[in-house]
Parts: C-alpha cells; sequence; structure tokens
C-alpha cells in the first residue's frame, strides 16, 4: 500500500509541478496580447507571429495543466451525486470513471492524434499565416503530453480509490486526498 500512495504522489507532484509552471504562460498570454493591441491601435502595424504566438501559448497552457486540473478536481462533473455521496462511493465512482470513460479517452486522443502530429513533424509545420511562427509541430505535440498527463493522473485517482477501499487513505499527504465537504 505504501507504494501505491509513493506513485500517486508522485504522479500528482509531477501534474502540480507542470501545472504550476505552465501556468505561468497566462501571463505571457496577456503580455503578448497587450503588445499586438497596442502595435495595432496605437502604431497601425502589427507582427503576425506575435498573434500567433499569443494563441500558441494559450493551447500549450491548457493542454499542458489538463492532468493538474485532474489532480486537483477542477474538471467539469456531475457534482449533485457526487459531492454527497461517501467517500467509498466517490472512490468506486472514480475507479468506474477512469476505467470506462478518462483512459480509453485518452488513448482514442492518442491514437488520432498521433498521425497528425507525425505528420507534422515530418513537414516541420509551420503557421499557416505568411510571416507567422514557425515550429507548429510542437504546438501539436501538446497533443500527447495532454492525454499522457491526463492518463497518468487518471491511474493516480484509480490508486488513490484504492486506497481509500482498503481503508489506508492516511498514507497519503492531504493534498492528493478526496476533499471534504467543507472545502
Amino acid at each position: 500500500m505504501r507504494a501505491i500512495a509513493t506513485i500517486v504522489r508522485a504522479i500528482g507532484g509531477l501534474n502540480w509541478l507542470i501545472g504550476n509552471i505552465f501556468a505561468w504562460l497566462a501571463l505571457a498570454i496577456v503580455i503578448v496580447c497587450f503588445a499586438v493591441v497596442v502595435q495595432r491601435y496605437a502604431f497601425s502595424t502589427t507582427r503576425l507571429w506575435m498573434q500567433d504566438l499569443y494563441v500558441w501559448l494559450n493551447g500549450a497552457m491548457f493542454t499542458a495543466v489538463a492532468g493538474y486540473a485532474l489532480l486537483k478536481g477542477d474538471h467539469v462533473r456531475v457534482d449533485i451525486f457526487y459531492r454527497p455521496a461517501s467517500l467509498r462511493w466517490k472512490a468506486i465512482a472514480d475507479m468506474i470513471g477512469v476505467v470506462v470513460f478518462l483512459l480509453p479517452f485518452c488513448w482514442i486522443v492518442t491514437i488520432y492524434g498521433l498521425p497528425f502530429i507525425q505528420r507534422s513533424w515530418r513537414l516541420y509545420e509551420g503557421s499557416a499565416n505568411i510571416g507567422g511562427m514557425p515550429g507548429l509541430f510542437i504546438l501539436k505535440t501538446f497533443i500527447l503530453v495532454f492525454a499522457g498527463l491526463v492518463a497518468i493522473q487518471g491511474i493516480a485517482m484509480f490508486l488513490r480509490s484504492i486506497l481509500v477501499l482498503a481503508g489506508r487513505e492516511e498514507l497519503l499527504h492531504p493534498y492528493y486526498r478526496y476533499p471534504s465537504d467543507e472545502e
């Protein structure tokens, strides 16, 4: 059981680190977007690559922090049934949700996204806009990053549920436990 708790903490720690690093892209997005607006309206000019940049930063940020959002419980769920449920039923619901919905979804995203990403890398695809950013293939790779981080966080949720059902949730740091009703 301690090994399971260690795995849950390691996956959670990875997603926490990535989430906190990539969350800073929000500030970069605001700065770049502000610069584009100032260029356009104050100087009657624009740099197309800058317009691409803030859109691409947005895509990178949201795909990279998806696992972190799952760790924190910030994804959309039907709380009308989940929130009042007992800890045991939450664990069972999470196990079913991970196996039936989350992991198959991540698998489908990976399988259908991989040829799309491989093609992009073969072509060293850049922006479709003339004068736009090069390196679109790197941004498209974040599709796999998204699927991978969400999948491993789903595995951590499944393992956390095993600990709860075994009555060993105390092995986890409070950050990785189920939120209480008071929160």
